[in-house]
């Protein structure tokens, strides 16, 4: 199966294109700049497409070879959750490069969703829940979802809506807890600056999601929304502690420091029960 993967060099993207060849599909890798993929252990072994999506040409989906699926990850200006643009730019740009891929004959695709479509919503989440977003980021994905289930009254095709709760691991932005905490350790900073730590969330490592997003990807028996998620929820304190006895390492957590967010609830995490079927495994 031939595989165009948009964002290919960003955090996510970088690693479902290895779980791709691991595999043996071929991967067709686009980003904004393709040569920062250089540093990437697979940037010789794909098909790469310099592509910017504000700038698409009408026959994009020959453009890009007619790949048999599509993953789309490209999404800029994260994690910027409540900034106008994800709306007025993001939002629009996904949503004409899909319709023409489509029209040009794009019958199977995956788009990448967010655990913020759901809103405030506390405890265990289902994919068949009302979405009521409250930050731009959720919103722009939750519509972008329900345009796409617009046009399939018009085109025929499948596609599934992976929504992602929250990832960690190497390569991640500088703004995660993760990053911020290396950063402190490798610093030899006396404490960590974090907030209370006692909202509950739901985490996988980037590697799994990655494996998880592969072989959503692949499989035809389950569409549309599909959380991607552990389906245990822990709290943030823990989790850091965790960490820090996994690597031996030691700082005083200021707990307290940052305010919990407003734009999230306490504690939410994700229902894997149609995760585990898309696959394959026993509910």
């Amino acid at each position: 199966m031939k595989v165009l993967v948009t964002g290919a060099n960003g955090f996510i993207g970088s690693y479902v294109v290895r779980e791709l060849l691991k595999q043996h599909h071929t991967v067709s890798a686009t980003s904004l700049d393709i040569l920062t993929g250089k540093r990437f252990d697979w940037f010789d072994l794909v098909e790469k497409q310099e592509a910017d999506l504000s700038h698409i040409p009408d026959d994009v989906y020959v453009f890009f070879g007619k790949p048999d699926h599509l993953i789309h990850l490209a999404w800029g200006g994260l994690p910027n959750y409540k900034e106008l643009f994800h709306i007025e730019k993001n939002l629009f740009e996904s949503y004409f490069f899909i319709k023409r891929m489509i029209e040009g004959g794009l019958r199977h695709f995956s788009v990448i969703g967010t655990c913020l479509e759901y809103g405030m919503k506390e405890g265990c989440l289902i994919e068949g829940m009302p979405t009521v977003p409250v930050t731009s980021y959720g919103l722009a994905k939750d519509t972008l979802r329900k345009f796409i289930e617009q046009l399939q009254k018009k085109f025929d095709f499948e596609f599934k809506w992976i929504r992602l709760f929250y990832l960690y691991g190497e390569g991640q932005g500088p703004n995660s807890i993760f990053s911020q905490l290396e950063y402190a350790l490798a610093n030899k900073q006396s404490q960590f600056n974090m907030s209370g730590g006692q909202q509950l969330r739901d985490y996988l490592p980037v590697e799994i999601a990655a494996q998880y997003i592969a072989k959503i990807a692949q499989q035809r028996h389950t569409n549309g929304i599909i959380n991607c998620c552990s389906g245990t929820p822990v709290s943030i304190k823990t989790l850091v502690e965790d960490y820090l006895q996994k690597n031996q390492k030691s700082i005083h957590l200021n707990l307290g420091y940052y305010p919990y967010p407003d734009y999230e609830p306490m504690a939410f995490w994700g229902d894997d029960t149609k995760l585990k079927i898309a696959l394959g495994e026993t509910v």
